[in-house]
Order: C-alpha cells, then sequence, then structure tokens
C-alpha cells in the first residue's frame, strides 16, 4: 500500500471522503466519526474537519491526543483550524484534535482498558478497542494521506522542549521538518504500533512534534506549533499565511541520552529546557528531606536540554535531564570513511 508519488504531487483533487462525510473541494466541513458504542448505548465519536482546498495539492492530516493526556495538540489543532480557507487553499487537511477521546474525557494517556494507542496500529476491525480504534483512524484518515504532523507533549511528570522527531534519513522528511521550525530535529526510529510506523509503511512522511506537559496548556509551545504547521502547509505549496519566518537554524540530533539520579532524594535541578551543557557541568543537586547532604548531578554529555523532570521527589535511577548531542543533518556517514579518518 505505499505511495509511488511523491508528497509535492497533486493528490489532493475533487471530493473528499471520510467515513460517510463527503466535502467538495472549496468547501470546510466539521463532523464526527463514530467509533465505538459506550455501556449506556450511546456512540462515541471522534471530532473532525476536513478541509478541502479549491486546487488540487497534498492531502494532510494533523492529530492531536493520541495520547489522551497530551492536551497541547488539541489547543494547536483548533487554532490552525481558524487560520484554513478552503477556498483559498490547494490540497485538503484532514483535521483531528483528539483521536484517543475516552483518555482525553479521562485525562489518561491510555484508553480505559489499560492500551496505549500508539502502540496499536494499524489495528484490526474486531480487535480490542485500541485496536479497532487504531484501525479505523489508519483506513479513514492515515490511508489518504500523503504527510501526517502527530502532535504530543512529554509523558509523565516531565517537559519538553519544542522538537520535531522523524525520519531525518529521508530528504523530503527533513525539508517538512525544517520548515516546521522547531529548535531541535531528532532522528528517530519508528515504535512499533505508532502511528508513525503504520504512515511510513503507507509511504506517508511524518513529523511528530513533542512541547509541553501533560495536562497543561502551554502557550509558547502551542503557539510555536500553530506556526509550524502552517509553515509546513506552506512549503507542500498549499497556501500562505502571516507567520513569522522559523527563528534560527535548528539543531540537528541523532543522539540523545537521559541523566539519572544517583540516589534517591529530594532534587534541585538548576539547568532549563534549551539550556546548552558540558560535559561534567554541574546541572542540580540532589539532597534529603533535611536539605543535608546534597550530592551534585552533572552532565553526563555535552548537548542542549530537550526535556526534563518535573518533580523533585525522586528515586536512584530516575530521569533526570535529557540532553541531545548535536549531529549530522542527513545519514551518517558510511563506516568506511569513518574508518579512514
Amino acid at each position: 500500500r505505499k505511495r509511488a508519488r511523491p508528497v509535492t504531487a497533486s493528490s489532493g483533487d475533487g471530493p473528499l471522503t471520510v467515513g460517510k462525510t463527503t466535502v467538495l473541494p472549496g468547501k470546510t466541513k466539521r463532523f464526527d466519526l463514530p467509533f465505538a458504542r459506550l455501556p449506556t448505548g450511546t456512540w462515541e465519536s471522534l471530532p473532525m474537519a476536513i478541509v478541502n482546498g479549491r486546487k488540487p495539492g497534498p492531502l494532510v492530516w494533523v492529530s492531536g491526543a493520541v495520547h489522551g493526556d497530551e492536551i497541547n495538540g488539541v489547543e494547536i489543532t483548533r487554532r490552525v483550524l481558524k487560520q484554513l480557507d478552503a477556498r483559498k487553499m490547494s490540497g485538503a487537511v484532514i483535521a483531528v484534535p483528539i483521536v484517543n477521546v475516552l483518555g482525553f474525557l479521562n485525562s489518561s494517556r491510555y484508553l480505559p482498558d489499560g492500551r496505549d494507542l500508539n502502540r496499536s496500529f494499524p489495528g484490526s476491525k474486531r480487535g480490542s478497542l485500541a485496536s479497532r480504534l487504531a484501525h479505523l483512524f489508519t483506513e479513514e484518515v492515515v490511508s489518504k494521506c500523503d504527510v501526517g504532523i502527530d502532535l504530543h507533549t512529554a509523558a509523565g511528570h516531565r517537559t519538553n522542549a519544542p522538537q520535531i522527531r522523524a525520519n531525518l534519513d529521508d530528504p523530503q522528511t527533513i525539508e517538512l521538518a525544517k520548515a516546521f521550525g522547531a529548535r531541535f530535529l531528532i532522528h528517530a526510529k519508528v515504535r512499533d504500533g505508532s502511528i508513525r510506523q503504520s504512515a511510513t509503511e503507507m509511504g506517508a512522511k511524518v513529523l511528530l512534534y513533542e512541547a509541553g506537559q501533560v495536562n497543561r496548556f502551554d502557550e509558547d509551545s502551542i503557539q510555536l506549533g500553530v506556526e509550524g504547521v502552517l509553515r509546513t502547509l506552506h512549503s507542500l505549496g498549499m497556501g500562505k499565511w502571516d507567520v513569522p519566518a522559523a527563528n534560527g537554524s535548528p539543531v540537528f540530533t541523532r543522539k540523545t541520552t537521559w541523566v539519572r539520579a544517583s540516589r534517591s532524594g529530594i532534587a534541585n535541578l538548576d539547568v532549563g529546557l534549551g539550556d546548552e551543557v558540558k560535559e561534567g557541568d554541574r546541572i542540580g543537586a540532589i539532597g534529603d528531606a533535611l536539605g543535608g547532604r546534597p550530592t551534585r548531578v552533572r552532565a553526563s554529555t555535552s548537548g542542549f536540554v530537550i526535556a526534563k523532570t518535573q518533580t523533585p521527589l525522586v528515586a536512584q535511577g530516575d530521569a533526570l535531564v535529557h540532553v541531545a548531542v548535536p549531529g549530522a543533518e542527513g545519514r551518517d556517514e558510511p563506516a568506511e570513511r569513518r574508518r579512514r579518518r
């Protein structure tokens, strides 16, 4: 089911149908896509919108809250929709602000059965609730699109600096990632069962945007996300929007590492998101309940802080600070060349 066409092709041309809803060129429609009948007998649905441009162009999906407590993507998608005008646009956008609706309602990362939706793709018609929802999203959204922008935050008690995770070995994906404009571009392998894995196997290009923390709106992360989505659509030739250019050159990385707690206690971290650190730098301390016997926390490598814990109470081995090591933009150089140096 891989696509042979590049994402710059005029793939969106004519009516676009998702579920039982068809949207003509130059039109926008908001609707619900049912996915499960609840124990009460009522249906639960995905809130969706299709903005079908008047002119042919790429098909792009924008999704939020695949993990139900990662809500920055919900607001990013809502604000992006306000900026889209089908009458002036080429191609089409399928917007799904809340994919894991049941997790969202419960402020939970997971579905009620405890499954992670982003480990359940491409899903199955006859599987678990997570599998059925993944199957529906794959068939009705992912399979129709050339490009996907999936919006996330850090998990648990952590927060992420705005970053794009994608396949930086693919030239088209690199260009999309640059256009988005996040400061950090991280080469990331696909995870089994993720949307990105299924979409990649179908031939789509996917950007995964990570920024902020769960159950909170972070205005800076949201604004950068809105601008990033619109810059990406512009780079695909889908339209023009009044957004600032990306700020500075991005930091490319192929290696990230967590600094972990060497002991249990109460941690005070001295670094913020985006800070540059050198190997051996003091980045915090862990002490006991009375403030005595502090142990220094030092950077284990040089790089930039892309994530950190938000909770001061730590156990030995807990992840404290995530450091990205700057690296090459494209593919790693061949092993033969490295050996000759």
